[in-house]
């Protein structure tokens, strides 16, 4: 079940709509710090961007910090923002979708050498 996920290795979102950078080539790259880094950096994000928590979420999980990836996987869930984002492999999923993904991922230990990326 890690269909476009595994094959994208990235819930890495970015909204292509908005064009706005959450830190995919660095989480792509496998440097979750400085994506983390980048993404609570970026002005141009709303806190409660789906992509920015999704991304986030993905970063802290490969990092090994599971209660903070719940977090924001809850966080993208609960958004009242809600949106299409495109996957590192191209399609274009719900951000809700996207996020319980990631939380199921995250139950079942898959982020150790996974890669999820959005773009």
């Amino acid at each position: 079940m890690l269909f476009e996920l595994s094959s994208a290795l990235a819930l890495l979102f970015q909204p292509a709509a908005q064009g706005v950078d959450v830190a995919y080539q660095s989480m792509a790259q496998g440097q979750d710090q400085q994506a983390i880094e980048l993404i609570e950096a970026n002005d141009a994000l709303e806190t409660d961007d789906p992509a920015r928590l999704i991304n986030l979420g993905i970063a802290h999980a490969r990092k090994g910090d599971d209660v903070r990836a719940r977090l924001y996987f809850q966080a993208a869930i609960d958004s009242r923002e809600r949106y299409d984002l495109e996957t590192a492999s191209g399609n274009w999923v719900d951000s809700r979708t996207l996020a319980r993904r990631a939380m199921k991922m995250l139950d079942r230990g898959e982020f150790g050498g996974q890669r999820m990326t959005l773009r």
